[in-house]
């Protein structure tokens, strides 16, 4: 039951990350990369301080230089991201970014040895290539906020796989708020580097930030790092991946969007190779038990 607890969490974190894309997108219409994670990391430190106030007694120096580590990590990668969403496509920047969940497995095969489980190998090809069907449309070429995003995809990889080694043995929330607070404070002096913040910003700008503060930073990673107590980075990854799929279909319910017969069937690859991670420990039981029979 736990394992399918991790799944949900994990599920959930998919579809309010396909959300935020339209989001961020709308943001950057108002404010500069850095004022948006500024302002989306220093509500989100708020919020889940205030919610989860009792957790900051856990905070150890162990933990806290984990949670900074993470902190760092999530900065950079989403600052690539965000930066690079300016000079692509959101289709480009949602594809290059998913690309993590090929990169998560080689980074446990490189850092730790561990065993690139086939299962989770053809889950990873299988959901990069129907991302690829999903997101990509017309000429796929490398332009710099290409390459900045698939820096980030690098970035996002580390940090599911070090998250997922963490609240292993620190508790989750904790974690959590520090992550945020360091992400916080890194995007808040690159503001400052940068002038400061706008004295009025729009409403739009306001309520994207806001959205993007509650459900895309507080709840998808409280849900994604509690998520990761159950589950194998390479899985977490795959799961994840779903947020291409969540946010082409959020983007025909809301903006309009044309859902073509292309991203259909990469919709469905991707649902594929999230089935062939859920089925793998059905295939080990079995195996088990005609070795024990």
């Amino acid at each position: 039951m736990k394992r399918y607890i991790g799944d949900i969490l994990l599920l959930i974190t998919a579809i309010v990350w396909g959300s935020g894309f339209v989001m961020t997108a709308i943001a950057l219409e108002h404010l500069t990369a850095y004022e948006v994670m500024a302002g989306r990391f220093l509500l989100g430190t708020l919020i889940i301080t205030v919610l989860f106030y009792k957790k900051l007694r856990l905070i150890s120096k162990s933990l806290l230089w984990k949670g900074a580590v993470l902190g760092t990590i999530l900065f950079v990668a989403f600052a690539l991201q965000t930066v690079g969403l300016e000079y692509t496509t959101p289709s480009k920047n949602a594809f290059l970014t998913a690309v993590n969940v090929v990169i998560v497995p080689v980074i446990a095969y490189l850092v730790y040895r561990r065993r690139i489980d086939r299962h989770e190998l053809m889950a990873s090809v299988i959901a990069l290539t129907g991302i690829a069907f999903l997101s990509l449309q017309g000429s796929f070429t490398i332009n710099i906020g290409d390459l900045l995003t698939l820096l980030c995809a690098v970035g996002f990889a580390f940090d599911i796989f070090y998250t997922n080694m963490f609240v292993k043995k620190e508790d989750a929330l904790a974690l959590t708020i520090v992550q945020f607070a360091t992400a916080a404070l890194l995007s808040t002096v690159a503001v400052l580097s940068q002038g400061g913040f706008p004295a009025s910003p729009s409403n739009e700008a306001i309520w994207s930030v806001v959205y993007l503060a509650v459900f895309s930073t507080t709840i998808a990673y409280v849900c994604q790092n509690l998520a990761f107590r159950y589950t194998t980075p390479t899985k977490a990854a795959v799961i994840l991946s779903l947020e291409s799929f969540f946010g082409s279909v959020l983007a025909v319910l809301f903006i309009n969007d044309v859902m073509t017969g292309r991203m259909v069937f990469g919709a469905a690859l991707i649902l594929v190779a999230v089935l062939v991670a859920e089925v793998k420990p059905a295939f080990r039981l079995k195996s088990r038990v005609r070795t024990d029979h």
